[in-house]
């Protein structure tokens, strides 16, 4: 009996310790069609998302979600899980002698660093001959949010590509544009909260992860500093979402997509991701919601569980089937998948070099990171590039473009939709010659 006992205790110690956390002071509520929000003394305030979701903030949504259960006003109630700590990349130094190639386009002096910016002969994304072909097209500044662990937005390589909220004066301690947030100069800090709940801000990181994701996209190019990023137009909107150990939650994932999409950015990048969902749609449906009406194309890393199947054990947001979802998986310098990197024959879009990756990190300075998490960006540049040439795309064109016009690899076959990795140039050339077709 005792061993039976203790066995039953173990087991439910085991349960417990799996059992995903939420955050009991918010719950998602979707109301049915022509319905009301319900009166109930556990609702403290009331947020609307979009259409019939509704952010509430609760003195207790165990008991509120119970309670709203039978209620015909209510079509569906979700829990904010929060993803679970886990340990982010972490900046690395080259050790022993570095390979520098030369980029004759760019006068950055570390740029040479950076061996995806070869061409895909040579495993890369064909940065440089993508530079050295201009289309001579008048380009646009596309906004980029990076919804991560913020970004160091004073970084020598960053500071003049910041995305600035115009309408917002700084330091005034005043929400100048009635957006709900004060002094949002670059962003926002969904982590930081003020009295009545508000996310503040301030996106300045105190990890790298954010900062590195940053340059790669759109470190400021040639002027005679550090790198350059993938795009020449790109303007980084920060958002600080993720916890440095991980551990975001959905509440603050779907109001990060939110502001992103009302503010203007074109591309959000996805650099997180948890392992499990509960069976909640809220941000599948913001990234629905966000793509069809205010034309967002948000790109997701794979996750680097070691070669984990995401279409049958599913990680998210990478595994939802949203149209405006495009997932991206790592490689390396020798070409193939990244050890680390996940596959999905029909959750993953594409793949990137996401091994290895040399760009910015807090502090004016510059490491090596290495995930999806550097394959993402990586796509986000290309992407940034190409829609600011031709800045009429829809997001579902413009993912079109980024996977019909991979470098196919034999080996992706079968792990992958499009089976190849992102290239700069053939995306630029393939909307050239068929965008009328697109």
């Amino acid at each position: 009996m005792k061993i039976l006992i203790v066995l039953t205790i173990a087991l439910s110690a085991v349960a417990q310790a799996a059992t995903p956390q939420f955050d009991n002071s918010r719950l998602f509520v979707k109301l049915s069609e022509n319905s009301k929000m319900p009166q109930s003394v556990l609702i403290k305030k009331v947020k609307h998302l979009f259409a019939n979701n509704y952010l509430v903030m609760t003195s207790d949504a165990s008991k509120l979600e119970k309670e709203l259960y039978t209620n015909s006003s209510v079509a569906f109630t979700e829990k904010n899980y929060l993803a679970g700590k886990r340990e982010l990349p972490k900046p690395t130094f080259n050790k022993g002698d570095v390979e520098i190639f030369n980029f004759a386009t760019f006068n950055d002096p570390l740029v040479g660093r950076i061996w995806s910016f070869n061409d895909s002969s040579s495993n890369g994304v064909s940065v440089e001959k993508a530079y050295l072909s201009p289309l001579g097209t008048t380009k646009e500044d596309i906004i980029v949010a990076v919804v991560d662990t913020g970004v160091d937005y004073n970084h020598e390589d960053l500071k003049n590509i910041m995305w600035k909220n115009t309408a917002e004066i700084a330091g005034n301690g005043i929400d100048d544009d009635n957006n709900g947030y004060i002094d949002d100069i670059h962003g926002i800090n969904t982590l930081v909260r003020d009295s009545e709940g508000n996310a503040t801000g301030n996106p300045m990181a105190s990890h790298s992860h954010g900062t590195h994701v940053s340059g790669t996209i759109a470190a400021e190019q040639n002027n005679n500093v550090g790198i350059a990023g993938i795009a020449s137009n790109a303007k980084i909107m920060a958002i600080r979402t993720v916890p440095d150990s991980s551990d975001e939650t959905d509440a603050d994932v779907v109001e990060s997509f939110l502001y992103a999409a009302k503010h203007g950015a074109k591309l959000i990048n996805c650099s997180f991701g948890k392992n499990h969902n509960e069976g909640g749609m809220i941000v599948n449906e913001t990234i629905d919601f966000i793509g069809s009406n205010y034309g967002v194309l948000v790109l997701a890393a794979a996750g680097n569980d070691y070669g984990r199947n995401i279409d049958s054990n599913r990680t998210f947001p990478a595994s939802f089937e949203s149209d405006y979802l495009l997932v991206v998986a790592s490689t390396s310098k020798s070409g193939g998948l990244s050890w680390f990197s996940n596959i999905g024959p029909k959750s993953v879009d594409l793949a990137a070099p996401g091994s290895d990756i040399y760009s910015t990190v807090n502090g004016n300075s510059y490491q090596n990171m290495s995930g999806t998490s550097m394959a993402t960006p990586t796509t986000v540049g290309v992407a940034a590039e190409v829609l600011s040439n031709f800045p009429a795309l829809t997001p579902l064109q413009l993912k079109k473009v980024l996977m019909d016009s991979v470098t196919p690899v034999k080996k992706f076959s079968g792990k992958m939709v499009s089976g190849g990795r992102v290239d700069l140039f053939n995306s630029l050339d393939y909307t050239l010659q068929n965008y009328n077709k697109l």
